[in-house]
């Protein structure tokens, strides 16, 4: 994506690649007169041939939009641009908009290579990742070929949130899950990743990069609060690195007639002032040392005025930000909230007025960073949100794409030895995959590893889920140094969850978690030969704050997590990466840090238990359920119509005279018997 800024002096045509991970391309430089080498200027090309070269019988391609970050111009009849020296900043990215019918071409990363990287100076002080090298004047000529496809009216895109890998253990998941699925579809046009590609350690990049590339298809980027270099001491240095193996903070396409624009609302070092710059206490995180916040800057705001100047009404915009507008469980938090959010809704035409919004351009948000599946619909509505600078109603739809890495590569191994990872509100770790026809659109969540029309997960909320839940939450309120050190329980002891007794049947709820649920979901369940009956949804997102609303599938995995209790002896070292791998592994790895020993089998941390939710439903059990055992098919419909099938098998059984109704006495002599050893 970004083109290499290593020219030679004087005339004629000079061309530089970098080698290895970086290849990032070229920069033509035909020797022409720069007065002092701040005017951006060259030519947007169809590239017949593919060789990068603007070859005889290239054209040039005319009305092309062209950016450095704040002003936008547009291409000549013959392909040519011109960004005039008054608009020269030492330290800005020139990038052209891939128009409809055009795509840029790429590396062999997958980067698609549509941008040239300027910073004059470099960066400001050394950077643990590298930074940018001075780039010194503008070259002469900053070209940019493009290559024809076929014009699009209806596409799909792959969307993921954070992949977050923080070692190259977890690179590892990554491959063998996102990058994988990926690799055997043939069916989307590009994979765009909402941030929080890495865990902090960008030298990680470059290695993941590579494994997305296998799918062949373009790879695009918003960076997130882990992308960064912590050891910036200014915002305008702490993406250098990510601007260097990657590309332009910001930036945007079009296909067919969806607009794709790409935002950096990830403020690092954060002021702790309003967006106007006055003090105040709602931003005091900012001053408590280095920390990040969700706000889009103002120069970001000024190009996207201009740039959708340029977009025809009747396109949809897409807009792409790391940090939601606005979230489910961190609903009243400034810091993983957008600041600026009344004056972007206002660049798309959403005004405030009285009680309503003016009508704006047909727009949808995606966003990552929360390790959650939020979807959000126009008159959406949460009491926290007026904490978080977004004191009204939802204007247009707005989905946080949940995460590959669902809730940081944590929990159980699964069958594939991947982390199972339940997101914090009960979803699995998977992607969504986005339809777009003329300027609408359809997602489906995909869940890694499951097939694509599992879209639910049922559970029974009964008095001893209940029981087990509150023994081992108030032993985790406990002080750690001096509780014991075994959790009072475990998913052995909860046992059998969908056996109940007759007594049971007035306090269980059937709990229906629909992944990608919201206001327009329907849910109802058929128990039997029954007529159907309507489940609830826990939050009606009316303006209510976060309910207390458990989910006992996901609880049950998130509390009880046998991979805190694997250890060995071995102290093996990784033969490619040199790293101790032994003593990496030999206990729990997660968000970047390790305990050293194995423990017992012990809960997550409880932020990541997935107690509240968006997309809940429930049900009460029917009372007088007979003794034996009952089919329970629920069918969910979503925002678009489409309808999902689950089912599960539950039996209501009178206990046995014994301590654990539903455990046979082992000296009971017929049991004993039943398991003699064979001879």
């Amino acid at each position: 994506m970004v083109l290499a800024a290593a020219l030679a002096a004087g005339s004629g045509l000079v061309w530089s690649s970098i080698p290895a991970w970086t290849d990032l391309g070229t920069v033509r430089s035909r020797g022409l007169s720069q007065s002092d080498g701040r005017r951006a200027t060259g030519i947007v090309f169809e590239d017949l041939d593919g060789d990068g070269f603007r070859g005889a019988g290239e054209p040039g391609i005319g009305g092309v939009m062209v950016s450095n970050g704040r002003e936008v111009v547009l291409t000549d009849a013959s392909g040519r641009y011109l960004i005039p020296e008054s608009a020269y900043r030492g330290d800005m990215d020139i990038f052209v908009s891939t128009p409809d019918c055009y795509r840029a071409p790429l590396g062999a990363d997958g980067i698609p290579r549509f941008a040239y990287v300027h910073k004059s100076a470099g960066s400001s002080k050394s950077l643990r990742f590298g930074g940018l090298a001075p780039t010194g004047d503008l070259p002469d000529s900053i070209d940019f070929p493009l290559i024809g496809t076929r014009c699009m009216q209806t596409f799909s895109v792959l969307v993921s949130g954070d992949t977050q890998a923080y070692s190259n253990l977890e690179v590892g998941y990554v491959r063998d899950t996102l990058a994988k699925e990926l690799a055997e579809r043939d069916d989307v046009e590009l994979l765009l990743i909402e941030g929080d590609i890495v865990g902090d350690d960008l030298g990680l990049m470059p290695r993941l990069l590579d494994t997305l590339s296998l799918a062949g298809v373009p790879l695009y980027l918003v960076q997130g609060n882990h992308d960064l270099d912590l050891d910036a001491d200014s915002d305008a240095d702490a993406s250098d690195t990510f601007r260097r193996l990657w590309g332009p903070r910001y930036y945007s396409f079009t296909i067919g007639k969806v607009h794709f624009v790409v935002l950096d609302n990830v403020e690092y070092p954060c002021s702790p002032t309003d967006p106007s710059g006055r003090p105040d206490a709602r931003w005091d995180h900012c001053a408590e040392g280095k920390d990040y916040d969700g706000r889009l800057s103002e120069i970001q705001l000024e190009w996207l005025e201009r740039d959708l100047e340029h977009v025809p009404e009747d396109h949809l915009i897409v807009l792409n930000t790391h940090i939601p507008i606005v979230s489910f469980l961190d609903q009243a938090s400034i810091k993983h909230s957008e600041d600026r959010v009344e004056r972007l809704y206002e660049i798309l035409g959403y005004r405030w007025i009285g009680d309503a919004w003016t009508q704006g351009r047909p727009a949808l948000a995606l966003s990552g960073h929360t390790h959650t599946i939020d979807r959000f619909e126009p008159g959406d509505y949460y009491a926290g949100w007026a904490d978080a600078s977004h004191p009204f109603p939802i204007p247009f739809p707005q989905i946080v794409v949940g995460a590959t890495a669902g809730s940081w590569w944590s929990g159980d191994f699964d069958s594939d030895r991947i982390p199972e990872s339940l997101q914090r509100m009960g979803a699995p770790r998977g992607y969504f995959i986005f339809r777009f026809e003329g300027n609408g659109f359809t997602e489906t969540f995909k869940a890694t590893g499951k097939p694509i029309d599992r879209q639910m997960s049922l559970s029974l909320d009964s008095p001893a889920f209940r029981d087990w839940f509150e023994r081992i939450r108030d032993w985790s309120l406990e002080d750690e140094v001096n509780r014991d050190p075994v959790p009072p329980g475990s998913d052995n002891t909860l046992g059998d969850s969908h056996l109940l007794t007759p007594a049971d049947l007035a306090s269980t709820d059937l709990v229906v978690n629909l992944w990608n649920g919201s206001r327009g979901s329907r849910v109802w369940a058929w128990i039997d030969d029954r007529d159907p009956v309507r489940a609830l949804r826990t939050q009606a997102g009316d303006g209510e704050g976060m309910l207390e609303s458990p989910d006992p599938h996901a609880l049950r995995r998130q509390l009880s997590v046998l991979r805190y209790a694997l250890q060995s002896g071995d102290q093996i070292r990784n033969r490619i990466w040199n790293g101790d791998l032994g003593n990496r592994a030999n206990g729990f790895e997660l968000l970047g840090g390790v305990r050293r020993q194995a423990e017992s089998q012990r809960p997550l941390a409880r932020w990541q238990w997935a107690l509240h939710s968006s997309h809940l439903w429930t049900l009460p059990l029917p009372e007088n359920l007979e003794e034996g055992s009952h089919r329970i098919l629920i069918q969910a419909s979503d925002v678009h119509g489409r309808v999902f099938e689950e089912s599960m098998l539950v039996e209501v059984r009178t206990p046995q005279d014994s301590t654990d109704p539903f455990v046979n006495d082992p000296t009971d002599e017929p049991y004993a018997r039943r398991f003699q050893p064979v001879p």
